[in-house]
């Protein structure tokens, strides 16, 4: 298991990123926090401070984004695909300064395996807020540089570790809307064998849309969470 003073120099950096990427790179430098999510930390500071790591690579049908689903045991977000991620360790530093960036990285690496050092961290998005768990989030996006095996490494964390290409994100086909028993409504995607929604799904939305790659879908496509069964 990595500790967080394994990963000292975090740090931000745009240089050399892939040109495809420049979209991303102007939206998370001019987007607003309401403008990714309706829920925003709470202003009194309480929350569990956590990040999650955003990793664009390239496969060989083009961009892709590294994701994982969790284990059905966890008392969290159970069973949900998700970006790696978790909470920050007091060893991962300041949360107001570079300590979701260590802990993004961290978090990775014990639930898929990634190499730290092959990835170059270029931006930050505004803390978002999960209420159900009460987790005050920062994305963290990366560029996968230097692409390591990535897979499984405790199935009481995670069940699956997989890449889903930017162009199956984007095809009407594979978008829905999900509407919870509690009556929200969000954006979903039915790839890789997998229904990517809640928080996740709402992240991919803003980001597809605000990078300019949306495509026009069906928003009255409604997919059940129970779409298995």
């Amino acid at each position: 298991m990595t500790r967080a003073s394994d990963i000292r120099d975090v740090m931000l950096s745009k240089e050399g990123l892939p040109d495809w990427l420049d979209p991303v790179v102007r939206a998370v430098e001019t987007v607003e926090p309401l403008q990714l999510s309706r829920f925003l930390p709470p202003r009194d500071g309480t929350g569990r401070q956590s990040a999650v790591l955003i990793l664009f690579g390239e496969g060989a049908r083009g961009p892709e984004l590294l994701l994982m689903e969790r284990a059905s045991s966890l008392r969290s977000h159970a069973g949900q695909p998700s970006f790696p991620g978790g909470a920050l360790d007091p060893e991962d530093g300041d949360p107001e300064g570079d300590g979701p960036l260590r802990a993004a990285l961290r978090e990775a690496e014990e639930e898929t395996g990634l190499d730290p050092s092959g990835v170059q961290l270029f931006g930050v998005l505004p803390k978002l807020y999960i209420p159900v768990s009460r987790f005050v989030v920062t994305p963290v996006l990366g560029w996968w540089r230097e692409p390591t095996p990535v897979g499984v490494v405790d199935p009481n964390e995670t069940a699956r570790v997989f890449t889903v290409p930017v162009a199956d994100l984007t095809d009407p086909a594979h978008r829905a809307t999900t509407v919870h028993p509690s009556g929200h409504r969000g954006p979903a995607f039915l790839v890789e064998s997998a229904l990517v929604w809640g928080f996740t799904a709402g992240l991919i939305d803003r980001l597809l849309h605000y990078a300019g790659w949306e495509r026009p879908w069906d928003r009255d496509k409604q997919v059940p969470l129970d779409w298995r069964a």
